[in-house]
């Protein structure tokens, strides 16, 4: 960089000569406009543009206008008339996008679904939407695809390419800007370091950043859906965490915790968090905020840290005894925050406890919640914006029994009313109702809505099969509305409306039975398919409505009047479909009595054939055989019973 000799500081400006175009251009689109500090954004130009620009002509010359190309909506999908959902299926090599046709009564559970597009060998290896439903990622040898819009294959519309040979996982931002993909086969840098993450902005496809990964978080066991040793390495996926707004992106290393900032990839503040003995740690999914937990060290007791960023104000700070191990469970709205806690008893004995954060009220206080020291807690699912969460345990380890927990965070609106319908546990967590599954169940699946779950015992690698039973619950009256049963079910997903839920069984998983279910929210059975070699079955998922709480309302009110308007098509679609499986009988019936005519055609003109080889006329019986009647009696017991004669 040349310096002013008088001053001795650089002159601002640098000339960087690379080894071709490409690598000047791809220079160019990533540097420019990168903020180097709060005061000094870097600025990129191509060397000719310095000589085009001092010769412009004085004279200005309007330059061609260049013809208007119309785009594809990226967003098409929700215009659908019906305000049908779309689902993706692998199927062998074929993927196709369907439109989910539940609500119409069909002919038939067994019905082939309405294809929206397909294609052969639309991807190597699996599919993955994004958060938002706007992209379909394919993953190819070269690198991955997004696919939106119309997902025409001809042209480059609607088409997004990253390179990053055989690329195994991908991991998008929630709001989509960015991407991260990871692959077991390195990449080199200009100074020689082998790096497997890539960071992309997914708008303009420009690679922002590599990085490499860290030792310990490599395994060598197999990795990706579906994947049977052919992997080399297993990661712990995703390796970066966003924030809820794309802002900023964060990893774990040893001791420190990286928060870099988009689209400069600089770290905050150019420096890491030094978090001594750090083990884990999430973003809020509402906030700027980190919780990570430390285990004990020597007399200094673990705790659960609340940092606010980019500021790393400390918020709130639990400390914790006896830790053997901790886990984290954000609720989806970033109201709750959920820490499982699990502590020495004794030697032999451990028992465990949830430390819940109210993040929405003054101070942040913690409610306690203790397990009983006879069950180990499996998982926890939180409701989906609400405050109600659930918990599966199990007592024993032979012939363990399941139990099911439904709990509700006491607010100000709900602490009076509850206390009169179920009992109230220590700190303002209400149990709303334990039981015992009658049928062996691992997941809950909340609606996206809230109020309605699934109960289910989904089929895990590598483990022996379950029946795959399927429990529709309603919460709020705490109801079973139905049961259902979907043998060998390795998946269980709510579409993104909260009315229909999908339930399937991958050949990956297992290569027989393959085909998935269509239930509707109460657990009504509407969709059962039997597709051979079927990989995935995925919703496609919905943005955020662009409907105002006030719109919404008036929706509500309006209700009656919309569903009129649905229930008619509804109706027109399933006469339309009455008729076409009438049509289709008549069809047969009339290709039937054309058939028997043919052959009764073909029969009369062989009768001489016949006469020939027979001798006689086989239609006709002989003259001088005799008739021989046969009576056959049949005896039927009308009635019967006994009596006893003393």
């Amino acid at each position: 960089m040349p310096k002013d000799p008088k001053t001795g500081l650089s002159k601002g400006y640098m000339f960087v000569e690379f080894s071709s175009p490409e690598q000047a251009e791809v220079a160019i689109k990533t540097a420019d406009g990168i903020a180097m500090d709060k005061k000094h954004i870097i600025a990129v130009n191509a060397f000719d543009d310095i000589g085009k620009y001092a010769n412009a002509p004085e004279e200005f010359k309007e330059p061609a206008r260049e013809s208007f190309v119309e785009k594809d909506h990226l967003r098409g999908w929700l215009l659908d008339e019906r305000c049908r959902d779309q689902w993706v299926q692998m199927r062998g090599d074929e993927v196709s996008i369907c439109w989910n046709n539940a609500s119409v009564v069909y002919t038939s559970r067994s019905d082939p679904p309405e294809v929206a597009h397909a294609r052969q060998n639309w991807t190597d290896s699996y599919v993955a939407w994004s958060p938002l439903g706007i992209y379909l990622a394919t993953f190819h040898k070269r690198g991955i695809i997004l696919w939106s819009g119309k997902m025409d294959e001809k042209g480059d519309q609607g088409k997004t390419r990253f390179p990053h040979p055989n690329v195994k996982l991908v991991d998008f931002s929630p709001n989509e800007s960015h991407l991260v993909t990871w692959s077991h086969e390195p990449i080199i840098t200009p100074k020689g370091e082998q790096h497997h993450i890539i960071v992309w902005d997914v708008r303009s496809g420009v690679q922002l950043r590599s990085f490499p990964v860290e030792p310990s978080s490599i395994k060598n066991e197999p990795t990706g859906p579906g994947a049977r040793g052919a992997q080399p390495m297993k990661i712990d996926w995703p390796i970066f965490k966003w924030s809820h707004d794309d802002k900023y992106l964060a990893r774990l290393s040893p001791g420190t915790i990286s928060v870099y900032e988009t689209p400069s990839m600089n770290l905050v503040d150019k420096k890491s968090i030094k978090v001594e003995g750090v083990v884990a740690f999430n973003w809020s999914p509402a906030d700027h905020i980190i919780s990570y937990w430390i285990p004990e060290a020597g007399n200094i007791p673990a705790r659960v840290t609340l940092m606010k960023m980019p500021s790393r104000e400390i918020v709130r700070t639990k400390n914790l005894f006896n830790v053997l191990d901790a886990k984290m469970f954000w609720q989806n709205a970033g109201d709750y925050l959920l820490v499982k806690v699990d502590r020495a008893k004794s030697k032999t004995k451990t028992v465990t406890n949830f430390e819940i954060f109210r993040l929405r009220e003054k101070d942040i206080p913690v409610d306690v919640l203790e397990i009983r020291a006879e069950e180990t807690v499996d998982e926890i699912f939180w409701e989906p914006k609400g405050n109600r969460f659930a918990m599966l345990t199990r007592e024993g380890t032979t012939n363990a029994k399941l139990f099911v927990y439904f709990y509700e965070v006491q607010t100000a609106a709900t602490a009076a009313p509850a206390a009169k319908a179920a009992e109230t546990a220590a700190g303002g967590i209400k149990l709303l109702r334990k039981f015992e599954p009658k049928n062996v169940v691992n997941r809950v699946i909340w609606s996206p809505k809230g109020r309605y779950c699934v109960l289910a015992g989904v089929s895990k690698p590598q483990s022996p099969p379950l029946p795959g039973n399927l429990e529709f619950w309603d919460i709020d009256e705490m109801v079973l509305m139905n049961a259902g049963e979907h043998y060998m079910a390795t998946d269980v997903e709510w579409d993104p409306t909260g009315r229909y839920v999908a339930s399937s069984v991958s050949w990956w998983h297992f290569q027989n039975d393959t085909g998935f279910c269509i239930w509707s929210f109460a657990g009504q059975n509407l969709v059962r398919q039997n597709v051979a070699t079927l990989k995935q079955f995925l919703w496609r998922p919905r943005p955020p409505t662009l409907l105002s709480k006030d719109q919404m309302k008036n929706i509500k009110k309006k209700l009656k009047d919309y569903s009129t308007v649905f229930d008619k098509v509804d109706a027109k679609a399933a006469n339309q479909l009455s008729q076409e499986a009438a049509d289709k009988m008549r069809r047969l019936w009339n290709e039937w009595q054309e058939y028997r005519a043919r052959c009764a055609e073909d029969y009369e003109r062989d009768y001489e054939a016949r006469v020939e080889l027979f001798g006689f006329d086989p239609d006709k019986p002989p003259q001088n055989e005799e008739e021989e009647a046969l009576q056959e009696y049949v005896e039927e017991v009308v009635e019967e019973f006994e009596e006893i004669i003393s």
